[in-house]
């Protein structure tokens, strides 16, 4: 699972700023191309999606940090009342908050609020993962006491998908790439192969460096681990949510290879997304907010044909 290092400033009232789903797949649909300064736009254009399922978050906890010359750490913390019994299996049974605590955390001061939230893998058919993955995610928000005030409100709720977006805005997705082990100089970097009269090796390098200065620098390629790093994709459009795949379905004839049916909320993101099928995503509202939104993308077609031939 992938961590956020950072977080944008988001809007004025109080908002969740992070979300999380499960990678399903890949298909593509035919849509009335809306970037103004394309040389097809406004016709009917095909785009390559990912489909990713994302059942609602629970909210469990909240957090308030505060930054010194360090960094930042913890000064309050509240959790619910009734934690879900799923979450055992990732941590230990967490005892209610006692109202000392919850005193604290309305009046100790802070600089940042964050909500400690879970995954629900059990209304996720295509991932046979049973322990729900545990994570923070920023509140943002201009007055600091709204965002605290926010964050107790959600303690013990579920959050769908649509606090963070909605169709025609931008998310960033973290996520971890696929993974290719330990892999040669050739495979890990594309450098050329030495000439054939080589007399060592021809999938290799052909110089460490100079003598002086007497290390080798990391800009050498050499092998190593390929693969099975984190990775951020920006300003990925959010071509449309479905809340219910019963009625509006996504899913191609046969299932999604080596994932199946998607069964519970999904959204679908114009491109390419990092990571293999079933793998958790992350979201976060866009860092980079510079490219205006749309109201809503015209989808013409989506196709559900299959992805095996079948």
């Amino acid at each position: 699972m992938p961590r956020i290092r950072a977080w944008p400033a988001g809007p004025k009232a109080p908002a969740i700023e992070g979300f999380a789903g499960f990678k399903v797949g890949m298909t593509h649909a035919f849509i009335v191309d809306y970037r103004k300064r394309s040389t097809t736009a406004g016709q009917e254009v095909s785009v390559p999606v990912t489909v990713v399922e994302v059942p609602p978050l629970r909210i469990v906890g909240a957090r308030l940090y505060r930054r010194d010359p360090y960094g930042a750490r913890v000064v309050a913390e509240v959790w619910a009342d009734k934690p879900a019994e799923e979450l055992a299996r990732r941590i230990p049974p967490h005892p209610a908050s006692p109202d000392a605590a919850r005193e604290a955390f309305t009046s100790v001061p802070a600089d940042e609020v964050r909500l400690i939230v879970h995954t629900q893998p059990q209304l996720v058919s295509g991932v046979g993962a049973k322990s729900p993955q545990l994570f923070e995610v920023r509140v943002s928000g201009e007055k600091f006491e709204e965002r605290r005030q926010f964050a107790l409100a959600k303690i013990g709720s579920e959050a769908p998908v649509e606090q963070l977006t909605k169709e025609g805005e931008f998310l960033d997705v973290i996520g971890v790439t696929k993974g290719k082990g330990f892999q040669g100089h050739i495979q890990r970097w594309g450098v050329k192969l030495q000439p054939r009269k080589n007399s060592k090796h021809r999938r290799m390098i052909g110089t460490l460096g100079p003598h002086n200065p007497s290390f080798v620098s990391y800009r050498i390629p050499q092998a190593g681990q390929m693969g099975y790093h984190r990775r951020t994709q920006y300003n990925l459009r959010v071509l449309k949510i479905v809340k219910d795949p019963r009625t509006d379905n996504v899913t191609p004839a046969g299932g999604f290879p080596h994932y199946g049916e998607v069964r519970s909320a999904c959204v679908v993101l114009h491109g390419s997304l990092p990571g293999p099928s079933k793998r958790l995503l992350r979201f976060r509202a866009p860092m980079r907010g510079h490219v205006a939104a749309v109201e809503k993308v015209d989808i013409r077609y989506l196709s559900t044909r299959s992805k095996q031939g079948a």
